[in-house]
């Protein structure tokens, strides 16, 4: 029962931190605009667009009509970006620094997926500038992919909050 418990809280955690990283990016960025490195809508599909077309060869306009980037979009946020979290950020965390509150690796873990999106999928994949120039989009991404993060781990922390003995038993011991 405890991998379906997991199974849930991962999805309880994508859920939530992908509705927080569209709102803040598709809603609350414009309207705070006048705060710097706000302001533009932040464009997750196109540039999920962009990424399978470079993989696939299927041009955007097509992948587009059958929903595949929007599926992308969703699906990074819903499963693989928490499980991120998960199985490699707070592993990381707990062996190295467990005595850091939760939402310390959060935002560099918000980081590492901000770099990932911005620098892998957008300029190495697909071509584009690397962190899209440096331009407005590119800090309302950096905030956007900290919110996701700081989301997905809350949920994840709250539904399964490692204890301070496991994290001192799987911290790196003296030799």
């Amino acid at each position: 029962m405890k991998t379906l418990s997991t199974a849930w809280t991962v999805l309880i955690a994508g859920a939530l931190a992908t509705v927080a990283f569209d709102l803040f990016g598709q809603t609350l960025s414009p309207l705070l605009s006048f705060v710097p490195t706000l302001g533009p809508k932040l464009a997750p599909v196109p540039l999920a667009t962009s990424s399978l077309a470079a993989i696939t060869g299927i041009p955007g306009k097509e992948l587009s009509a059958i929903g595949l980037p929007h599926g992308l979009h969703i699906l990074t946020g819903l499963i693989a970006y928490p499980l991120g979290w998960l199985l490699v950020a707070r592993p990381i965390w707990n062996r190295t620094l467990p005595s850091l509150p939760w939402i310390v690796p959060a935002v560099a873990y918000g980081v590492g997926l901000w770099i990932f999106a911005l620098y892998v999928m957008a300029h190495l994949v697909a071509g584009m500038p690397a962190f899209l120039g440096f331009s407005g989009i590119t800090w309302v991404a950096l905030w956007g992919h900290i919110v996701f993060a700081v989301v997905a781990a809350a949920v994840i922390e709250a539904r399964m909050p490692a204890t301070a003995s496991s994290r001192r038993a799987t911290s790196i011991a003296p030799a």
